[in-house]
């Protein structure tokens, strides 16, 4: 058992230290679509509306995306200054139609950070980020779980569409117990955001999953004489709804324990595959503890039951991530199941661009940091899962999502990048 602060499962410094790129993990490099399907707009952190079960929600031959968007006049560093959530549906998961907003002027914060979108009987249930307070003279970094209730997806002859009276409440707000406060925080970020509806199917149970850090006092020492590695404290924080009501819930301990490695596990969320837990999390080179050298990359582990005992897949955590010379080019990572595989929707971030790390962008001039950001849906990987392992299997186009039951038109039908190992059109 892999166990950290307060005894709960976790990411150990012994296993990070092992992260490393190989064969089986390193998607190919990704040339911009020739066809951009969202011009006009900067699209990033992407997820899928679906049906209660977690399953893609198909609606009349509809299936639907939320991601957040901006308009690309802005600089794309400024993008999560007025993130707003926007919906694209499709008829066929790869040419996507934009909806426009989710929510009407009513959403909580001064913008829309990540969440979840649930499908049930007719209804649409959204989970989402509120990031600082509405209204506010200057942006504040308070983050706290919203949800809103009253869509509803109408069907016609112009397509697909939804509307609703949408009603906005704070779900949870961190104890300063299990999670921490924004008051407490010693660390590079403070996170508690990005919930993710799941329903147990062993058992039922019905929770949110959500990205936060675990409180450790100045007077503890959890990383054997190294506090600032002490300040790295993310975890993968978990609710429940006592009476399976998506707008009710309690918060309970920790998933997972990054305390001494990570700040940062963002967008975690579950694929359960013949009663095996496969946890999925997103988080960036920056965010590891110092003496640790991770990447921008998808991590995941693995468990017998929801609350196991999780260890990372492959001894180290890593499934997929950038390659060495374009290692921001794609981020945000969200795997949903496929039958024998697992695919992996992310969007398409910084390319043609190899500096150590991403704050060199904003030293670039105006017109580069434009070009070499990609705004877009990413390729979509396919993964393989075995037990505690896991392998990249190949890509398919930029935004291409399959419902279970339909064939893949793969770019890379062998498991391996094909010549140069790129995806997409020339620059």
């Amino acid at each position: 058992m892999l166990t950290g602060h307060d005894g709960r499962a976790a990411w150990t410094r012994a296993a990070a230290d092992r992260i490393e790129r190989t064969d089986d993990n390193v998607a190919p490099i990704v040339y911009p679509p020739a066809t951009d399907r969202f011009d006009g707009l900067h699209v990033w952190d992407t997820w899928p509306l679906r049906n209660r079960d977690g399953s893609l929600a198909e609606i009349e031959g509809h299936r639907v995306l939320c991601a957040l968007t901006s308009t690309d006049e802005l600089l794309p560093g400024k993008r999560h200054d007025v993130a707003a959530i926007y919906y694209f549906h499709s008829t066929d998961g790869a040419t996507w139609e934009h909806g426009g907003p989710l929510f009407d002027g009513d959403a909580l914060g001064s913008r829309q950070w990540a969440g979840s979108t649930m499908y049930d009987d007719g209804d649409v249930y959204a989970f989402y980020t509120a990031s600082g307070r509405r209204g506010e003279a200057e942006l504040t970094y308070t983050q706290r779980i919203a949800g809103a209730t009253g869509g509803t997806v109408t069907v016609d002859g112009g397509g697909l569409s939804i509307d609703g009276d949408w009603d906005h409440r704070t779900l949870l707000e961190p104890d300063g117990e299990l999670y921490e406060r924004e008051d407490q925080s010693r660390g590079m970020t403070y996170t508690f955001r990005d919930p993710w509806f799941f329903e147990d199917p062993d058992g039922g149970g019905t929770y949110l999953l959500f990205e936060a850090n675990t409180p450790v006092s100045e007077s503890e020492d959890p990383c054997d004489d190294d506090p600032a590695a002490a300040e790295f404290n993310g975890s993968v924080g978990i609710a429940r709804s006592p009476t399976g009501d998506p707008t009710a819930w309690e918060l309970e301990p920790p998933l997972l324990d990054a305390v001494c490695v990570n700040q940062e596990l963002e967008r975690p969320h579950l694929v359960v595959r013949d009663g095996t837990y496969y946890l999925f999390v997103s988080s960036h080179q920056h965010t590891f503890a110092p003496g640790i050298e991770g990447y921008d990359a998808l991590y995941g582990f693995v468990a017998d039951g929801l609350r196991g005992e999780y260890r990372p897949l492959n001894g180290d955590g890593v499934v997929a991530t950038n390659p060495a010379n374009a290692p921001f080019q794609s981020y945000s990572w969200t795997a949903y199941d496929h039958g024998e595989e697992v695919l992996v929707v992310s969007f398409f971030n910084y390319f043609d661009y190899a500096g150590e790390t991403l704050d060199g962008i904003a030293d670039l001039p105006e017109p580069e940091q434009r070009r070499r950001f990609g705004g877009t849906l990413a390729p979509t990987l396919r993964i393989g899962l075995d037990g505690d392992r896991s392998r990249l299997l190949g890509t398919l186009e930029h935004g291409v999502v399959p419902l279970p039951g339909e064939g893949l038109d793969p770019v890379d039908r062998g498991g391996r990048p094909r010549g140069d190992g790129r995806v997409g059109g020339p620059y």
